[in-house]
């Protein structure tokens, strides 16, 4: 009687992957590149930076030396554009935005040195564009004025900006590692191993001291018309940016990719910007198991609900919903990086590219 029971628990685990296996395929079938075609030399057509956006203002605190001016005019809030341009490029750009305490590294090449979410697209044909956040990484933040203020006591200390930090403690649990820091879910894929070649990346967050509107989303619409087709893909903190972009305007929003945002749009809130702009929101694993992200993911899927009862194309992948499992909220860097980049390449060309737009 034991033996049967096992042998039906395994049969119906069997037809359960089945079912998952099936439904993947059927629904988001991958179209990856050929090995050759990943290991072959990387030729491109064009590359350089640039910036996008940025005012100038005058400050009395620029520097407490004597041998700088503490008077004068400085340009803030302009966004830092990486880009790759491969030959024979695809009339649509991807553009990827980074998360809370990171730069554009995140997309570069993975923690134990794997190929990137920017190299696979450049391979894939894309025109790929990594940005820095205004105010992180190579895009400027006032902090030499707001410090100089309140070390010359032009300002108490509490108008200071908040500023934060990731610690590897907090950062283990936000990214779904494990439960606590240094326990590992079982069968995660981020290469821990390699976890120094994350925190070496982190940096000193200053999205919530910045003045609102957030100068990031604006920086995006308007690189988004440059370029007039592209695909905006974005990642935890910066999740919302896209759809923000895209209230403020839809031109040369051809796509919305969100990975594991920390905020959808509300489901209440007006959809109308979100109507015609094919979106997917996608989610790794171990999601309900966090306090932080279950509500999160529970208010994308009332989005997305909300966007398709109003006649738009959003959709939500949980990845172990298809039979994807394991993976961190750095999907990007997770052990199966590349297959989760051929994915989303597929839905970008199914939804994307193949349209007239």
């Amino acid at each position: 009687m034991k033996i049967n029971v096992y042998v039906t628990r395994f049969l119906i685990l069997i037809a359960s992957a089945c079912i998952a296996q099936s439904a993947f395929s059927q629904n988001y079938p991958i179209t990856p590149l050929s090995e050759s075609a990943l290991k072959a030399p990387l030729i491109i057509n064009k590359q350089g930076s640039f910036f996008v956006g940025g005012q100038d203002v005058t400050s009395d605190t620029l520097s407490t030396m004597p041998a700088f001016g503490s008077k004068g005019t400085i340009t803030l809030d302009q966004m830092y554009v990486a880009y790759q341009i491969p030959v024979k490029a695809k009339s649509t750009s991807i553009v990827l935005i980074h998360g809370c305490c990171l730069t554009g590294k995140t997309w570069e090449s993975t923690p134990d040195n794997r190929m990137g979410w920017n190299e696979y697209f450049v391979r894939r044909g894309f025109p790929t564009y990594v940005i820095d956040q205004v105010g992180r990484g190579r895009s400027a933040v006032n902090s030499a004025s707001q410090i100089n203020a309140v070390k010359t006591n032009q300002v108490p200390p509490e108008k200071l900006p908040t500023v934060i930090a990731a610690s590897h403690e907090g950062a283990w649990q936000i990214f779904r590692f494990g439960a606590e820091y240094p326990k590992t879910f079982e069968n995660q894929r981020f290469p821990i191993a390699a976890q120094k070649g994350l925190w070496q990346q982190m940096v000193a967050d200053w999205y919530y001291g910045l003045e609102e509107p957030n100068a990031t989303p604006i920086a995006l619409s308007t690189l988004s018309k440059e370029l007039k087709k592209t695909v905006l893909i974005s990642h935890s903190q910066s999740g919302i940016f896209p759809f923000n972009s895209a209230k403020i305007s839809n031109e040369g929003i051809a796509g919305i990719i969100s990975i594991e945002p920390a905020a959808c749009p509300s489901a209440d809130s007006d959809l109308t910007p979100y109507l015609k702009i094919p979106s997917l929101v996608m989610f790794g694993d171990f999601v309900e198991l966090s306090t932080r992200w279950a509500p999160r993911l529970k208010a994308c899927r009332e989005f997305v609900t909300k966007v398709n009862a109003q006649g738009g194309k959003a959709e939500l992948l949980v990845l172990p919903e298809i039979g994807i499992k394991g993976n961190t909220h750095m999907l990007m860097q997770d052990n199966n990086s590349i297959e989760l980049a051929s994915l989303l390449s597929t839905w970008i060309e199914k939804h994307v590219t193949s349209k007239n737009r």
